[in-house]
């Protein structure tokens, strides 16, 4: 299986900084590549960073506040501009879809794009193909926002040893993927025999929320979480009533979940260092990385 990367392109919370651009992140997952919350300046952070718009394959919108979705306007005008004329599937909340039309026609130009609309008004799954399957759920923020769940189909990974002791190579073995199974020797060899089930990489894209089931849900044993962090925890009231997360909280989800690498993101203007959010986070799971933009976080 390819190796999963993500990129982060910007990891401001409500204000961008000096050094923090609104939000943005891209996750390299395969022969896919996946733009979440693109924010404003989304595509100078994606020169800055090496990403180019022709890699983008599906777009994820958890929320219409603007530092979520504003770089969707100058998204859509890239990607016609670099002829990308295949279908790309926008996820983003069924009632924010007056919105994204908005951002999507939000100037003139010459729109050759065919951005495939997927408004989420379920928590489930809703998208599932041969390379990936997504799941999404409803958060608990002020306006109507959702979380992500990226996995890849569990793969089959032959084991040398099996082929060999079945007598097993050459052009056979390709058969033996294609059809199942194969007659060797008078002997019926099925895929199953020589193989193992390889679970795929998996991610979860969890923004502004409060604490609720439906995060833990979708980080529910994944290896990458990208999680808001905009709070520190002395501000875990105001947290809640905004409708975020502390770096603290952000730990105990991913402790609670199971994960195995956490990023921290999201992060308050009044707070230009990112280590008192890591070592909160710390305090109670060992594997953090404070995002920076430019970033790239390997998926265990």
């Amino acid at each position: 299986m390819s190796a999963w990367e993500l990129v982060a392109l910007g990891t401001a919370s409500q204000v961008p900084t000096r050094h923090r651009n609104h939000n943005g992140y891209f996750l390299r997952a395969g022969e896919e590549g996946l733009l979440f919350d693109p924010g404003e300046g989304t595509q100078r952070q994606m020169l800055f960073a090496g990403v180019r718009s022709v890699a983008i394959t599906r777009i994820f919108v958890t929320h219409l506040h603007g530092d979520h979705c504003l770089g969707l306007a100058s998204m859509v005008q890239r990607l016609s501009f670099d002829g990308v004329t295949r279908p790309v599937p926008l996820y983003h909340p069924a009632s924010g879809a007056p919105y994204v039309e908005r951002l999507l026609h939000a100037s003139i130009f010459d729109d050759r794009t065919n951005l495939v609309r997927v408004p989420i008004d379920r928590d489930g799954e809703v998208a599932r193909d041969e390379r990936l399957v997504v799941h999404a759920a409803r958060l608990r923020h002020r306006v109507d926002a959702v979380g992500y769940r990226v996995e890849q189909p569990p793969g089959v990974h032959l084991v040398p040893e099996r082929l060999r002791a079945a007598g097993l190579e050459g052009p056979v073995i390709g058969r033996l993927r294609r059809e199942g199974a194969v007659e060797v020797g008078g002997r019926r060899i099925r895929l199953e025999d020589v193989s193992e089930v390889r679970r795929g990489r998996s991610m979860a894209f969890v923004m502004d929320t409060a604490w609720c089931d439906a995060a833990l849900e979708l980080a529910r044993g994944v290896d990458l979480l990208v999680c808001e962090s905009t709070f520190l925890h002395q501000h875990a009231a105001e947290a809640d009533a905004y409708g975020h997360l502390t770096a603290r909280q952000a730990g105990e989800l991913a402790r609670a979940a199971g994960v195995r690498r956490l990023v921290l993101t999201h992060f308050s203007q009044r707070e230009p260092d990112t280590a008192r959010y890591v070592a909160e986070a710390a305090a109670v799971f060992s594997d953090v990385v404070g995002a920076e933009d430019g970033l790239t976080v390997p998926v265990p």
